[in-house]
Order: structure tokens, then C-alpha cells, then sequence
């Protein structure tokens, strides 16, 4: 395949890129990934606001309901709730369910 930047056998940056992250892949576990993913969301929290945090996730929500159908969201939904039943007692969802009611009480009141 000849290469459109005829870069005179020379790798490309997205060759490049390509290869350095196979290998760091295959030199790495997960925990690795855990750790540089943290401390790249300590050094982000720390030069952004709410305002970014709120755009990216906007952006996020958008772009994924462009890619995905009803039932994309319906099996999350349930694997959602399935983790979230695995994870906590009754009195979790009495408690939000009172939290829910009354937030649904106040909005009634203001309208």
C-alpha cells in the first residue's frame, strides 16, 4: 500500500501510535490502566469546573443515543438495576423511594 505522505519508509505518528500501544498492552495489566486513568482524573478535577464536567458528559449522552437503539438502553437499564438489587438491602430503596416522593411533592407545589 503506498503511503500518501510518502514519508520515505519512515513510520507514520498513527503507525507509530498503533505500535507503541500494542506494546504497551501487552507490557501492562490492569492495574496499570487503573492507575494512570486516576491520576488522570485527579490532574483534569483540578484544571476544570463543573461547567466542563457538565459539556463532556451533554456531548457523551448525545453522541450515545446517535449510536444506540431502544433496546440498548433497556439492557443496560436492566443490568443497572440487576447490580444495583445485588448491592443493596430494602431499606436503600426505602429510603429513596421517601427521597422521591418527596422531591415529587415539592415539584408538585411549585407548579
Amino acid at each position: 500500500m503506498a503511503n500518501k505522505n510518502d514519508n520515505k519508509g519512515r513510520m507514520t505518528v498513527e503507525e507509530a501510535g498503533r505500535k507503541g500501544g500494542e506494546e504497551t498492552a501487552r507490557t501492562h495489566d490492569k492495574e496499570f490502566y487503573q492507575e494512570i486513568g486516576r491520576k488522570g482524573g485527579e490532574a483534569t478535577s483540578e484544571t476544570h469546573d463543573k461547567e466542563f464536567y457538565q459539556e463532556i458528559g451533554r456531548k457523551g449522552g448525545e453522541a450515545t443515543s446517535e449510536n444506540h437503539d431502544k433496546e440498548f438502553y433497556q439492557e443496560i437499564g436492566r443490568k443497572g438495576g440487576e447490580a444495583t438489587s445485588d448491592n443493596h438491602d430494602r431499606e436503600f430503596y426505602e429510603e429513596i423511594g421517601e427521597k422521591g416522593g418527596k422531591a415529587r411533592a415539592r415539584q408538585r407545589d411549585d407548579d
